[in-house]
């Protein structure tokens, strides 16, 4: 695991203008935290208490720093060797059969990352009013531990998640310490929390410590005042002082006597933290307006600013560690699609250029996992080969839908291919029995059944033998195909394995295509692909008795949202196949329409268990039932885009009956409706001391920029009240992050692609009429998808359906007519419209195709 730890070092970010008295706010009170802390005669620094992570390319207040403290150097600019902190986190886990020594209240949670810390020495508590009550009984601090661990004289919390690599080195080091157990049991209350299951209460200490010092992590350890005020924080602590450093008992101690001799300066600074970083991220807008040609300029602005940041050699629009940003494909292909249309073919292709290479070399380097399919969570070199192995819901459903939208506009079935392999995996390795679909998988694991340590990748790497002992007769071929060597292949970049942790190991990368192999071989190229196919099977086949990584079998609403999108889109955009494609391992092969049935059935487990049919509310996750966290504006946008994609590709009209049900609890619970846009969190949690309007789309895209392109859809579907409203909302929203989108537009990509598809004067509709149960409707519902236009609405409607049709009748009277009057008992019809005026009716579906190449 030492290879996860990288020495890239980047100047820190200027903020952005509107938030740039934040950090000389929160600058104002650093002195005088420094001093409560540590006195002048102390060697250390301020900066020790800064993730070990490189400072990020965008302003701290918009980043989700996704994975990035496990990327990183623990100390900038210092190389140093953490094979033997290392050794301990790669450890067996123990089987529940076993007895404990300790178990502390997170025994009684659901949290998988809660359950690895019930047995620890620290005396942990969930986050709560227990733990917040015995703070202010004792007169403590809080330690809070994400993970999380109890503390007395402070709060410690402590904020992780179950995969997060560094979270269970500090817990091996620190949080199984019965000496440091100790201090904490007795000098604070101690909390842990799962980022994933309270991202509300993550969002506010991690905007503090970004803000504090400019970057930030997980582990989050931050100190509280019994009343959840920040007191000091940071991210992964050795136990011990060094390098000059504080280790995690020298930090306690200090707090300690902080807290005891220096408490109302420390509060003070909290307070003020928190006050001055709630006046920031609560940002408004006066105007409901949208000044004119923002959209245009943030969309060029966004695409330019991805060019410039493009790798040529290797993809991707960004240095290492490469970490696969669909927002940025989604741009970049919107893009492309503005500049043909306005004639601008000549750029329009190098757009599409940027695009396809990046995903190609992705689907090609070691972060896909060519054997099993799908995508870990990042590239630790410049050429996505040795990847953190950590598999995330979220990057599947999104990159799965950018792979869609390539084969929609070029056809290739590579990239179907691709999207097939994902949407497989998870079909197979992270589906649960009712349809709920997984969050994760860990990156670690123990290298054999009787193995006393995990370690990051064994599941995925070979050494040349086994692969010679597995495939057998094409050993050569398929070594040769993907860069199988006797020494290990973790060799192309000086940042892939720079501690020789994978010596003599494999992470499978494709560096030649299979067309010049075969040509190479002299062999056709689709027996060549039958071999490899063949070859990954029995690897994949042998891999299936090795101790498979920790499975986070957490659903979470907002990444199912993301996963049903992909899954809906599937059953409609891979019809396009050309007959006859033929399918190689991991790829299943399967109709497409069995990926609606996917879709569907993880919509139906959250509306089963995770909505409150009285209230209209979400619950934000499920595991062993439903979490005690509301539905958070990540939950409710990201699930509404999926059923909207439910139901354009199909589905049935209740599913667009709860999206806009669901958009109406959104707009009640997040909606500024004086200063416009969404926030984060409902507000009714007093323990939660910020309310966020965020924007930065990263690793997920941001709820604000989902709400914006969600409105557009709706507004499209429905009229009167209703579509103004939600046009009126999406402009305000956008006028509140107008300095956004002028001055920081990569920062907001899927923002900018919703201002631009807001201000298209009028969006096409494409309307299909007829019995849905019939061959004709589907092959309709196909050519309306066959082709890539985020300006476009498919609306369907079987006007013998009693039901359906008063459910138009209320939201569009115009789409329930033109529906009553183009019905044909025996055929489905199609009318593309746009402009207030409507194509006459076609029967068949390649004439509707037709009329979207006119």
């Amino acid at each position: 695991m030492a290879s996860r730890i990288r020495h890239h070092r980047i100047a820190p970010p200027t903020p952005p203008s509107s938030f740039s008295h934040v950090s000389m706010a929160v600058l104002r009170f650093k002195s005088s935290l420094y001093t409560a802390l540590f006195s002048s005669s102390s060697s250390y620094s301020l900066s020790y208490f800064i993730s070990p992570c490189r400072k990020p390319p965008f302003p701290f207040f918009h980043l989700r720093f996704s994975s990035l403290s496990r990327t990183f150097s623990l100390f900038p600019g210092r190389r140093i060797h953490t094979l033997k902190i290392l050794a301990m986190a790669e450890r067996s886990t123990k089987t529940a059969s076993q007895s404990h020594k300790y178990t502390n209240r997170l025994a009684a949670e659901h949290s998988p990352y809660l359950l690895q810390h019930a047995h620890n020495p620290v005396d942990w508590y969930p986050w709560g009013e227990e733990a917040f009550s015995e703070a202010r009984k004792r007169d403590v601090p809080i330690f809070l531990s994400k993970p999380i661990s109890d503390y007395s004289v402070t709060v410690l919390s402590e904020v992780g998640y179950s995969t997060c690599h560094w979270c269970h080195v500090m817990e091996v080091e620190s949080f199984e310490n019965e000496g440091i157990a100790k201090l904490l049991n007795d000098w604070v209350v101690s909390i842990k929390v799962d980022r994933e299951e309270r991202p509300d209460v993550d969002k506010v200490y991690m905007t503090y410590v970004q803000a504090l010092y400019g970057g930030g992590g997980w582990p989050l350890s931050v100190f509280l005042s019994p009343d959840l005020k920040p007191l000091m924080g940071g991210t992964y602590f050795p136990p011990d002082d060094k390098y000059g450093r504080p280790g995690f008992k020298t930090v306690l101690r200090k707090v300690k006597d902080a807290w005891e001799t220096k408490r109302d300066v420390l509060v003070k600074s909290g307070a003020f933290a928190i006050e001055q970083l709630s006046e920031a991220l609560s940002v408004t807008s006066s105007s409901n307006k949208l000044a004119d040609g923002i959209p245009q300029q943030a969309l060029h602005l966004c695409a330019e600013q991805l060019a410039g940041n493009y790798d040529p050699e290797y993809g991707g629009f960004g240095s290492a560690p490469k970490f696969p940003r669909p927002v940025e494909i989604q741009l970049m292909l919107y893009h492309y699609k503005k500049l043909e249309e306005s004639g601008k073919s000549g750029e329009a292709n190098e757009n599409l250029k940027m695009v396809t290479f990046s995903l190609q070399c992705m689907a090609k380097g070691g972060i896909h996992d060519h054997v099993g399919g799908g995508f870990h969570r990042y590239s630790v070199d410049e050429c996505w080969h040795v990847p953190h192995f950590e598999k995330m819901l979220y990057d599947q459903g999104q990159l799965a839908n950018v792979y869609l939208d390539v084969f929609s506009i070029s056809k290739d079935v590579f990239y179907s291919c691709v999207s097939r392999d994902i949407l497989d995996y998870l079909r197979r390795d992270m589906i649960g029995p009712e349809g709920e679909i997984f969050s994760a998988e860990d990156a670690d694991s123990a290298e054999s059944e009787d193995s006393t340590r995990k370690k990051e990748g064994s599941f995925y790497i070979w050494t040349s033998k086994e692969v010679e002992d597995i495939v057998g007769e094409y050993a050569p071929l398929f070594k040769d195909h993907y860069y199988i060597k006797p020494s290990g292949n973790c060799d192309l970049s000086q940042m892939s394995d720079p501690h020789n942790e994978f010596k003599g190991k494999n992470v499978p990368i494709e560096r030649n295509s299979a067309f010049a192999m075969a040509s190479k071989l002299g062999i056709p190229v689709e027996e060549y692909l039958d071999i490899l196919g063949t070859c990954r099977r029995k690897l994949f086949d042998v891999r299936l008795n090795r101790p498979r990584p920790h499975l986070d079998d957490k659903v979470i609403v907002s990444w199912n949202g993301l996963a049903i999108s992909s899954f809906a889109r599937a059953s409609k955009i891979l019809k396009s196949e050309a007959e006859g494609t033929k399918f190689h391992h991991p790829v299943v092969g399967c109709d497409p329409k069995e990926y609606m049935e996917v879709a569907e059935r993880a919509a139906s487990f959250i509306r089963k268990q995770l909505y409150d049919e009285h209230t209209h509310r979400l619950q934000h996750s499920f595991r062993n039932g439903p979490s005690k966290a509301p539905g958070f504006l990540d939950d409710y946008a990201f699930l509404i885009s999926g059923l909207l994609d439910i139901y354009e590709c199909g589905g049935n009209t209740n599913w667009l009956v709860w999206a806009i049900d669901l958009q109406d609890t959104q707009d009640e619970l997040f909606l500024d409706k004086e200063g416009g846009g969404y926030f984060n969190t409902p507000g009714e949690d007093p323990s939660v001391l910020l309310r966020v309007k965020e924007d930065h789309d990263g690793a997920e895209p941001s709820g604000n920029s989902v709400s914006v392109i969600n409105l557009v859809r709706l507004a499209s579907m429905v009229a009167g009240s209703r579509s103004e409203r939600y046009r009126r909302n999406a402009e305000h929203l956008l006028a509140v992050f107008e300095t956004r989108l002028k001055e920081m537009a990569m920062a907001v990509p899927l923002m900018c692609f919703g201002a631009d598809i807001f201000s298209v004067p009028s969006r096409k509709q494409v309307v299909l009429v007829g019995h849905k149960s019939s061959v004709e409707f589907e092959d309709m519902l196909v050519a309306a998808h066959s082709r890539y236009d985020p300006n476009r609405t498919v609306i369907h409607i079987d006007p013998t359906q009693t039901e359906e049709i008063e459910f138009w009748e209320a939201m569009n009277s115009s789409i329930a007519l033109m529906a009553k009057n183009n019905f044909v008992p025996d055929k489905v019809v199609a009318l593309v419209c746009q402009n207030f005026t409507c194509s006459p009716p076609v029967g068949d579906s390649t004439a509707l195709k037709a009329l979207f190449s006119a």
